[in-house]
Protein backbone atom coordinates (compact mmCIF):
# COMPACT_ATOMS: atom_id res chain seq x y z
CA UNK A 1 0.00 0.00 0.00
CA UNK A 2 1.21 3.57 -1.02
CA UNK A 3 2.16 5.84 1.55
CA UNK A 4 2.84 9.71 1.54
CA UNK A 5 6.41 10.39 3.48
CA UNK A 6 7.74 13.71 3.75
CA UNK A 7 11.93 14.23 3.81
CA UNK A 8 12.09 17.81 5.54
CA UNK A 9 14.62 19.77 5.68
CA UNK A 10 17.72 20.78 7.93
CA UNK A 11 17.48 23.39 10.45
CA UNK A 12 14.00 22.29 11.90
CA UNK A 13 12.76 19.55 15.03
CA UNK A 14 9.54 20.16 15.10
CA UNK A 15 8.16 19.12 11.54
CA UNK A 16 4.53 17.96 12.92
CA UNK A 17 3.71 21.75 13.21
CA UNK A 18 6.28 23.58 10.74
CA UNK A 19 5.40 25.44 7.48
CA UNK A 20 3.15 23.70 4.90
CA UNK A 21 4.75 20.25 6.16
CA UNK A 22 1.15 19.08 8.35
CA UNK A 23 -1.36 20.86 5.82
CA UNK A 24 0.21 18.86 2.66
CA UNK A 25 0.08 15.72 4.78
CA UNK A 26 -3.07 15.97 5.83
CA UNK A 27 -4.64 17.11 2.55
CA UNK A 28 -3.20 13.88 0.74
CA UNK A 29 -3.76 11.44 3.77
CA UNK A 30 -7.32 12.62 2.70
CA UNK A 31 -7.42 12.46 -0.82
CA UNK A 32 -9.55 9.88 -2.63
CA UNK A 33 -8.55 8.52 -6.09
CA UNK A 34 -10.41 10.51 -8.62
CA UNK A 35 -11.44 7.07 -10.50
CA UNK A 36 -12.72 5.45 -7.45
CA UNK A 37 -14.12 8.35 -4.87
CA UNK A 38 -14.17 5.64 -2.55
CA UNK A 39 -10.62 4.98 -2.48
CA UNK A 40 -7.71 6.56 -0.76
CA UNK A 41 -4.74 7.33 -2.82
CA UNK A 42 -2.04 6.31 -0.05
CA UNK A 43 -4.27 3.73 1.85
CA UNK A 44 -0.90 3.37 3.78
CA UNK A 45 -1.15 6.59 5.36
CA UNK A 46 1.44 9.17 6.16
CA UNK A 47 4.79 9.80 7.47
CA UNK A 48 6.01 12.77 9.05
CA UNK A 49 8.76 12.84 11.91
CA UNK A 50 11.36 15.01 12.72
CA UNK A 51 14.28 13.55 11.66
CA UNK A 52 17.57 12.45 14.01
CA UNK A 53 20.02 14.56 13.81
CA UNK A 54 17.50 17.56 12.88
CA UNK A 55 20.01 20.91 12.43
CA UNK A 56 23.09 18.89 10.30
CA UNK A 57 21.30 16.35 8.67
CA UNK A 58 23.97 13.85 7.99
CA UNK A 59 23.55 11.26 5.35
CA UNK A 60 24.34 8.41 7.70
CA UNK A 61 21.87 9.22 10.13
CA UNK A 62 18.89 10.11 7.22
CA UNK A 63 19.42 6.90 4.84
CA UNK A 64 19.77 4.76 7.47
CA UNK A 65 16.78 6.61 9.34
CA UNK A 66 14.84 6.33 6.17
CA UNK A 67 15.65 2.81 5.71
CA UNK A 68 15.50 1.49 8.95
CA UNK A 69 12.76 3.43 10.88
CA UNK A 70 10.13 4.77 7.79
CA UNK A 71 11.12 1.64 5.62
CA UNK A 72 10.40 3.80 2.63
CA UNK A 73 9.48 1.30 0.08
CA UNK A 74 9.05 0.73 -3.66
CA UNK A 75 4.99 2.01 -3.26
CA UNK A 76 5.65 5.15 -1.54
CA UNK A 77 5.69 8.65 -2.19
CA UNK A 78 8.34 10.68 -0.63
CA UNK A 79 8.49 14.91 -0.66
CA UNK A 80 11.84 15.99 0.27
CA UNK A 81 12.77 19.65 1.39
CA UNK A 82 15.18 21.31 0.60
CA UNK A 83 18.54 18.94 2.63
CA UNK A 84 15.51 16.14 2.53
CA UNK A 85 15.51 16.73 -1.05
CA UNK A 86 19.07 15.89 -1.17
CA UNK A 87 18.59 13.17 1.51
CA UNK A 88 15.66 11.24 -0.87
CA UNK A 89 17.92 11.89 -4.39
CA UNK A 90 20.30 9.94 -2.79
CA UNK A 91 18.24 7.35 -1.02
CA UNK A 92 16.72 6.50 -4.77
CA UNK A 93 20.20 6.32 -6.20
CA UNK A 94 19.74 2.76 -4.95
CA UNK A 95 16.12 1.65 -3.94
CA UNK A 96 13.35 2.02 -5.83
CA UNK A 97 10.19 4.32 -4.79
CA UNK A 98 6.82 4.93 -6.46
CA UNK A 99 7.10 8.75 -6.75
CA UNK A 100 9.49 11.69 -5.99
CA UNK A 101 8.96 15.55 -5.23
CA UNK A 102 11.63 17.82 -4.87
CA UNK A 103 11.05 21.04 -3.33
CA UNK A 104 14.31 23.71 -3.17
CA UNK A 105 16.03 21.10 -4.35
CA UNK A 106 20.21 21.63 -4.50
CA UNK A 107 23.14 18.86 -5.92
CA UNK A 108 26.00 21.23 -4.31
CA UNK A 109 27.51 22.02 -0.44
CA UNK A 110 26.32 25.55 -1.87
CA UNK A 111 30.14 26.55 -0.44
CA UNK A 112 28.79 25.99 2.79
CA UNK A 113 30.75 24.10 5.64
CA UNK A 114 28.13 22.54 7.45
CA UNK A 115 26.22 21.46 4.15
CA UNK A 116 29.94 19.80 2.85
CA UNK A 117 29.92 18.09 6.21
CA UNK A 118 26.59 16.69 5.70
CA UNK A 119 28.36 13.82 3.00
CA UNK A 120 25.63 14.60 0.14
CA UNK A 121 27.93 16.14 -1.82
CA UNK A 122 31.01 14.50 -1.64
CA UNK A 123 30.68 11.90 -4.72
CA UNK A 124 29.30 12.25 -8.52
CA UNK A 125 25.32 12.09 -8.66
CA UNK A 126 24.18 9.05 -10.46
CA UNK A 127 21.33 11.28 -12.45
CA UNK A 128 20.35 7.52 -14.39
CA UNK A 129 19.66 5.93 -11.44
CA UNK A 130 17.54 8.36 -10.05
CA UNK A 131 15.69 8.11 -13.36
CA UNK A 132 15.39 4.85 -13.37
CA UNK A 133 14.43 4.22 -9.68
CA UNK A 134 11.34 6.35 -9.33
CA UNK A 135 8.04 5.83 -11.81
CA UNK A 136 7.76 9.99 -11.38
CA UNK A 137 9.67 12.66 -10.09
CA UNK A 138 8.36 16.39 -10.07
CA UNK A 139 10.42 19.34 -8.65
CA UNK A 140 9.26 22.92 -7.65
CA UNK A 141 11.61 25.94 -7.56
CA UNK A 142 11.13 29.40 -7.09
CA UNK A 143 13.60 31.91 -8.74
CA UNK A 144 13.45 34.07 -5.55
CA UNK A 145 14.57 31.38 -3.39
CA UNK A 146 17.53 32.99 -0.88
CA UNK A 147 19.26 29.80 0.00
CA UNK A 148 19.47 27.89 -3.02
CA UNK A 149 19.95 30.01 -6.44
CA UNK A 150 18.02 28.86 -9.17
CA UNK A 151 20.55 27.37 -11.21
CA UNK A 152 21.02 25.18 -9.10
CA UNK A 153 17.57 23.74 -9.03
CA UNK A 154 17.48 24.25 -12.93
CA UNK A 155 20.19 21.90 -12.99
CA UNK A 156 18.64 19.32 -11.33
CA UNK A 157 15.81 19.17 -13.75
CA UNK A 158 18.44 19.16 -16.58
CA UNK A 159 19.88 15.54 -15.26
CA UNK A 160 17.38 13.97 -13.86
CA UNK A 161 14.96 12.59 -17.06
CA UNK A 162 11.10 13.12 -17.62
CA UNK A 163 11.24 15.42 -14.52
CA UNK A 164 8.17 17.51 -14.34
CA UNK A 165 9.38 20.65 -13.78
CA UNK A 166 7.95 23.63 -11.78
CA UNK A 167 8.86 27.25 -10.88
CA UNK A 168 6.68 29.14 -8.83
CA UNK A 169 7.66 32.93 -8.76
CA UNK A 170 8.27 34.60 -5.66
CA UNK A 171 7.74 31.49 -2.71
CA UNK A 172 11.66 31.49 -1.78
CA UNK A 173 12.71 28.59 -0.19
CA UNK A 174 9.09 27.68 0.38
CA UNK A 175 9.69 27.99 4.21
CA UNK A 176 6.76 31.34 4.79
CA UNK A 177 4.25 29.23 3.36
CA UNK A 178 1.41 27.31 5.49
CA UNK A 179 -0.17 25.62 2.57
CA UNK A 180 1.21 24.28 -0.75
CA UNK A 181 -1.81 23.69 -3.19
CA UNK A 182 0.47 23.47 -5.79
CA UNK A 183 1.95 19.93 -4.48
CA UNK A 184 -1.32 18.51 -3.44
CA UNK A 185 -2.72 18.87 -6.36
CA UNK A 186 0.28 17.68 -8.48
CA UNK A 187 0.74 14.74 -6.50
CA UNK A 188 -3.24 13.79 -7.40
CA UNK A 189 -2.89 13.67 -10.67
CA UNK A 190 0.58 11.94 -10.47
CA UNK A 191 -1.16 9.58 -8.69
CA UNK A 192 -4.62 8.95 -10.41
CA UNK A 193 -3.19 8.72 -14.13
Amino acid sequence: MSRIILIPGNGNDNVESSMWYPSVIHALTDAKDPNNTTHPLFPGGNILRTFPDPYDAHEDIWIRFMEDDIEIGELDVVIGHSSGAAAIMRYVETRKVKGVVLVSAYHSDLDDPSERESGYFNRPWDWDAISRNVEWITQFSSPSDHLVPIDEQRFIASKIAGIDYIELPNRGHFILDRVFPELVANVIEKMSS
